[in-house]
């Protein structure tokens, strides 16, 4: 017999520990869509994050026998801390199992609401299976943080409570996925009482493993995830989930890191709350849905899922919320090397702020420059490219450019002397002690690192632009190391960006 997901809501037991989140107006961003959209705010949970309603839901729900033994789960995250507060309002044992590489403001949280922490392996997997090892070997019960039908059921709550806060007709309401749980639950409930809202699921570009499983009919298991978007970097989607968002999706959107950005910033302007990156997914994807669709006056809930923001990512959000707003234009402009010549250049940009302006000699003939300008739209850089291209200004359009904007605009210095053979590649690096030496040590020491540059912005992964110098005989043996090294990498040696400022 199929479950009945709606009674399932409805006698959800939730509201012992989590609260009855506002549906606030979001009046900016309802400006700038030209739609009506509506914040659901789960970032002020009292652990800043959704994952409260479906673990309090499982753990209320177990049998005194269960709660007697305790519980267990694995994560570094949000569901750690909702299941932590749970277990603990509720009066039961509560072991979170985490990688060895959690920083500790997060191993702290989940110690202040009650968690017994596990500390395994260098990987969430590594973690995960840690987790079912105690599960059977202490007889815990392990709660999960999206595949289970009393945690879907706990998240379906906020779809109750979206229709009870606006009973008027609603257009979309968007979820963010990850594993499935949130938007399954949000979904089963709407679709039974208003099929004619729509349910968009929303996903990043890097970690879209519910878009490619929908589109091959089966669950699709990724190789790797973007782990920006930390909380739903999630490789292979639950199976309930994905028979439920089979059943009642309509449509998923995705979204670039820029854009999720973009969406942190609009939140922010409209509520003066930051959400984390997975947080602000919903709002990215309203923003991607009304472009894609040309939505206009149409009523659009976006959930905001978490407010668990690393402060050290903030930097780097500010950086690029305006490429993602499609507020910044980034070129590589060729100047002529004459007296003169950026006088005429600021003259051609007109009225637009100049937002970064990077520069050093090359030579007698010309010099290249990054440069950002402030501009209204996509077409409007679109259009301020061409014009400076017939002003005789040769412009590179670098906004969607990942590695300029995350590394070239901090290199430009020109080219080094005498290199010889330079193979540029953008890698992304587990943030973990031994990562660099991991590296080092795979490479040996035949080859010449003749370019590092190191980002990191408050995520799991830390982003990385190195040159390597490989004569030409030696490539095979190049590419094994690139293989055997198992870190995500791009090779970047073509890139025109690359070309202009620092190739020999």
């Amino acid at each position: 017999m199929p479950l009945d997901y709606l009674e399932k809501i409805l006698n959800a037991q939730v509201y012992d520990v989590a609260v009855e989140t506002p549906l606030d107006f979001a009046p900016g961003l309802s400006t700038r869509t030209g739609n009506t959209v509506f914040f659901k705010r789960e970032d002020m949970q009292p652990v800043f994050s959704f994952k409260l309603r479906g673990a309090y839901n499982k753990i209320a729900g177990l049998s005194p026998d269960r709660l007697k033994s305790g519980v267990i789960c694995a994560s570094a995250g949000n569901h750690a801390q909702g299941v932590a507060l749970s277990a603990s309002k509720i009066g039961c044992r509560a072991v979170i199992v985490m990688p060895e590489t959690t920083p500790g403001i997060k191993i702290q949280a989940v110690r202040d609401r009650g968690g017994e922490i596990v500390l395994a392996g260098e990987s969430f997997d590594d973690a995960h299976a840690h987790a079912q090892l105690l599960e059977k070997t202490e007889k815990l019960t392990f709660v999960h943080p999206f595949d289970d039908p009393d945690i879907i059921a706990g998240q379906g709550t906020i779809g109750m409570e979206i229709l009870r806060q606006h009973p008027k007709p609603i257009h979309a309401v968007f979820c963010a996925i990850g594993g499935g749980g949130l938007i399954s639950g949000v979904a089963a409930y709407i679709k039974r009482l208003r099929p004619e809202t729509r349910i968009i699921g929303v996903e990043t570009l890097d970690a879209d493993a519910m878009t490619q499983s929908l589109a091959a009919g089966r669950r699709v298991r990724l190789r790797q995830v973007g782990l920006f978007s930390d909380g739903t970097a999630v490789k292979c989607v639950g199976e309930e989930p994905f028979r439920l968002c089979r059943q009642y999706v309509d449509e998923i959107v995705r979204v670039d890191t820029d854009a999720i950005c973009a969406a942190i910033k609009d939140v922010f302007e409209d509520t003066r709350a930051i959400l984390e990156p997975a947080g602000a997914l919903a709002v990215a994807g309203v923003k991607e849905y009304a472009k894609i669709h040309g939505s206009r006056a149409e009523t659009l809930v976006a959930v905001a899922s978490g407010a668990n923001m690393n402060f050290d990512r903030l930097r780097f959000v500010a950086e690029r919320a305006e490429v993602g707003e499609q507020r910044e234009a980034v070129f590589a402009i060729t100047l002529p090397e004459r007296p003169g010549a950026y006088r005429e250049f600021i003259a051609l940009i007109g009225s637009h702020n100049i937002t970064e302006f990077n520069y050093r000699y090359n030579d007698a003939k010309d010099a290249h420059v990054f440069v950002g300008i402030q501009t209204a739209s996509r077409d409007e850089s679109r259009r301020l490219a061409e014009s400076l291209r017939k002003g005789g200004y040769p412009a590179l359009d670098l906004t969607d450019d990942e590695m300029a904007k995350a590394h070239i605009r901090h290199l430009v210095g020109g080219p080094a002397p005498g290199i010889r053979h330079e193979r540029i590649y953008r890698f992304e690096f587990p943030e973990r002690p031994g990562a660099l030496m991991n590296f080092l040590d795979r490479m040996g020491s035949g080859w010449n690192i003749s370019l590092f540059h190191y980002r990191n912005h408050g995520a799991d992964t830390g982003r990385v632009l190195v040159g390597i110098q490989v004569p030409p005989g030696e490539m095979r043996q190049f590419r094994d190391f690139l293989k055997n090294l198992g870190y995500a990498h791009w090779n970047e040696s073509e890139n025109p960006v690359y070309k202009l400022f620092l190739a020999p």
